[in-house]
């Protein structure tokens, strides 16, 4: 069967290898943990159609590598996402002090306007934090990002993070800020969306017109 959407969106995941992004995805997708994880090797792919505000998305995301070698691989794929998960463990320091490098890369390679959610990951692990909920939170502030707390274990905030993340896509489409024209946008109009398009009465006059040689 094939499947019908009104909007696809494409994703990314990034951050800094062991935050736990691929297991995000997997908590996401599959609804379960993803016990024998080792680290990505360049990039991994995975999408689920999800209703938005009343609209049919599918989300098409890339979790891409955290390790260093990789970067010039998982780079190319930043070009024209629509949003994104910026991931890190809060049981990590190393990976808090990463997150500026990625935020950089998202928005320079990918798009100034990409939508971006901060997600705290292995919220489960309460007793081994060393970032706290208040410095995360001012950092998302100051960065304008969205932030949330994640268990990619538990499946606390997961499907949250990335329908928060469609929904202020959405949001911006209609709010005319973001273009699913535009070239790059990480957006495209599904079949039922591009439908409508050609149903609408503007759409019916202009092929009335080309068809006039009057």
């Amino acid at each position: 069967m094939t499947e019908t959407y009104d909007f696809l969106f494409k994703f990314l995941v990034i951050g800094s290898a062991g935050s736990g992004k691929s297991c995000l995805l997997h908590q996401f997708i599959e609804n379960k943990f993803k016990q024998d994880s080792s680290h990505t090797i360049g990039v991994e792919f995975g999408s689920r159609v999800v209703m938005v505000a009343g609209k049919t998305v599918k989300l098409q995301i890339w979790d891409t590598a955290g390790q260093e070698r990789f970067r010039s691989v998982t780079r190319s794929y930043y070009r024209g996402a629509a949003g994104a998960l910026l991931v890190y463990d809060i049981t990590s320091r190393e990976t808090y002090n990463a997150l500026t490098n990625w935020l950089t890369d998202a928005r320079t390679l990918a798009s100034p306007n990409i939508v971006i959610i901060l997600c705290g990951n292995k919220k489960d692990l309460e007793a081994d934090r060393e970032v706290t909920f208040l410095e995360a939170s001012r950092f998302a502030q100051e960065n304008e990002l969205m932030f949330l707390e994640t268990s990619a274990l538990t499946g606390e905030n997961v499907e949250e993070a990335f329908l928060k993340c469609a929904r202020t896509i959405l949001n911006k489409i209609e709010s005319g800020e973001l273009d699913p024209e535009r070239m790059g946008s990480g957006i495209q109009y599904g079949d039922t969306t591009v439908r409508q398009l050609r149903q609408s009465p503007q759409a019916g006059s202009a092929q009335g017109r080309e068809q006039c040689n009057c």
